[in-house]
């Protein structure tokens, strides 16, 4: 039986695939075309896995292509002599494996000149292929076409010559010894030419290899329906998409834990239930796609100040590629232009590591959470019906902001116009910690929107926070929440705002809107340490 993969490359006899036909027929035809073509994506989004797939597609069925197939992952540190001498001996192997597909014998005059072959610097490289391309016509294979993947391992003294001979090729005439060229890699010709010097290789092609659609997301879940016998809900197909964005690593985790780890009887159906326990399982462990995510966004300490005002601001953050932070983000697949031209996270289970990332292992308040007189299992907050009572749980939040006053500043590690949502967060993790429910976050339209969801006893709980940008941005927001509420099918839905002004005005509100029940708090975040204040806290 076949599974779902997400350790390296997929194949189609061991797992569970997305065909990608569309996007292979495209990348193809650009390859008839003699394009020179550029793929950059993060890793772990199946560009080895597609290329591969087209490429197989050229040996076996069109005669026409030569295909030559090359990796650079292991050449990061060579030297460009010692680069280019193991280069020509992978292109040896390369074309000696093409004709073994083909069950076809080179002829004595290109075994020759394979042998006496020799590559020492990019110009000799440009002369090979010139050579080959001669010895092809023999063979009736008239289109070389070279795909070189873990392009950016490649020797830095060795970029801008081999660069400039692809360029040469490429404008040598219509018929070219290299009919076309793909790159693939992580970062892009810019980020590689450490110079910053206008790149010799702008003729490129740029390929962009999307996410897993919904519609990607039911064919790869219908194969093991169809395989199995066992049906996903509707709705876990759209929430197995919606909370990776589409990552194909984490869609495959997702369906993996839900398939293989959870026991659910073959028999029954997949439903949000196990769906949850899942997501939380994908949330809160560990997986080498979130540990590429959480390893990346610790490399540079400005990552942390952008990525913040990304989810906190209403007016957003500029998608500049030219913005060296930006691009660096963008490349390592954190962010993603949104529809508007500014920076998204790339979805919600990234938002929610990110989150976790930077939110301080101790903050120095959790004693103070909860009233001193709150049981341990915090049993007040529920009802008798087992339903969480969330206008007493934010009452008290509320409370606890302003009772610990100016010490909110003193969170550790925290930028200050996110250290109120931080505390919410980590205040709401210590109430499902102990009565055993699960917090996750979405995602919404709308800049600086974030939504905090709990989920107990089979009930959902959706916790809007923004950070204040004026009342007329505080009153739309309700209407944002209120489209999300009754989109989710609830009824009832909690607003929470952080006010970082001088003199902010606080607020508890609860209110019908749009036919839903809204209730609102306006939270002040102190803003100095008053002097009187630090006066009383070192007389105790």
């Amino acid at each position: 039986m076949r599974r779902f993969g997400t350790e390296g490359r997929v194949y189609a006899g061991t797992h569970y695939v997305v065909s990608r036909t569309e996007e292979i027929a495209d990348f193809i035809e650009r390859i008839k075309q003699g394009r020179y073509i550029v793929l950059f994506a993060p890793r772990q989004t199946g560009k080895t896995t597609f290329f591969r797939w087209a490429i197989e597609t050229l040996t076996t069925q069109d005669s026409t292509y030569f295909p030559i197939q090359l990796n650079f992952e292991e050449y990061e540190e060579y030297t460009a002599v010692d680069f280019y001498a193991s280069l020509c001996r992978e292109i040896r192997k390369e074309i000696e494996r093409v004709f073994q597909k083909r069950e076809a014998d080179p002829s004595d005059a290109l075994v020759q000149f394979l042998a006496d072959a020799e590559i020492t610097e990019h110009v000799s490289m440009r002369e090979f292929f010139e050579e080959f391309a001669q010895h092809l016509i023999y063979h009736n294979y008239q289109r070389i076409i070279l795909i070189i993947d873990e392009f950016d391992a490649i020797p830095r003294t060795a970029i801008k010559g081999f660069l400039r001979s692809l360029r040469h090729i490429y404008l040598s005439g219509e018929v070219r010894c290299l009919h076309s060229v793909c790159i693939v890699g992580v970062k892009s010709l810019t980020q590689l030419n450490e110079a910053k010097s206008v790149s010799p290789f702008n003729i490129q092609d740029e390929f962009n290899l999307p996410n897993f659609s919904v519609e990607q997301v039911q064919e790869l879940l219908g194969q093991y329906t169809a395989e199995v016998g066992q049906a996903f809900a509707p709705e876990v197909i759209a929430a197995i998409h919606k909370q990776p964005g589409g990552q194909p690593v984490l869609v495959n985790r997702l369906a993996q834990i839900l398939t293989e780890e959870l026991d659910i009887p073959k028999a029954k159906p997949i439903t949000m239930t196990h769906f949850s326990v899942a997501h939380t399982q994908l949330l809160r462990g560990r997986n080498t796609n979130i540990q590429h995510l959480t390893t990346n966004i610790r490399k540079d300490p400005r990552f942390e100040n952008v990525l913040m005002k990304i989810m906190a601001r209403d007016e957003g953050v500029d998608f500049n590629l030219d913005n060296d932070i930006i691009s660096e983000l963008f490349t390592y697949g954190v962010i993603k232009e949104g529809p508007d031209g500014m920076c998204d996270i790339l979805n919600p289970i990234y938002l929610y590591r990110i989150m976790r990332v930077f939110k301080p292992l101790v903050n120095g308040l959790e004693d103070e959470y909860f009233p001193e007189d709150t049981p341990d299992d915090l049993r007040d907050y529920l009802t008798e019906t087992e339903q969480i009572d969330m206008d007493v749980l934010l009452d008290d939040f509320q409370d606890f902001i302003a009772r610990v006053g100016f010490r909110i500043l003193q969170v550790p590690d925290t930028p200050q116009e996110s250290v109120g949502r931080h505390l919410l967060m980590a205040y709401l993790d210590e109430f499902v910690r102990r009565i055993g429910g699960v917090r996750h976050i979405e995602v919404q339209t709308g800049r600086g929107r974030m939504d905090l969801i709990l989920t107990h006893k089979r009930r959902k709980y959706i916790v809007e926070t923004k950070i204040w940008r004026g009342d007329s941005r505080y009153q739309a927001g309700k209407k944002q929440l209120a489209a999300y509420l009754t989109s989710e099918g609830e009824t009832k839905g909690y607003y929470v705002v952080f006010d970082h002004r001088q003199t902010p005005e606080p607020r508890v509100e609860t209110e019908t809107v749009d036919g839903v029940s809204i209730r609102s708090y306006v939270i002040p975040v102190v803003q100095k340490i008053h002097r009187i204040c630090l006066i009383e806290e070192y007389s105790r």
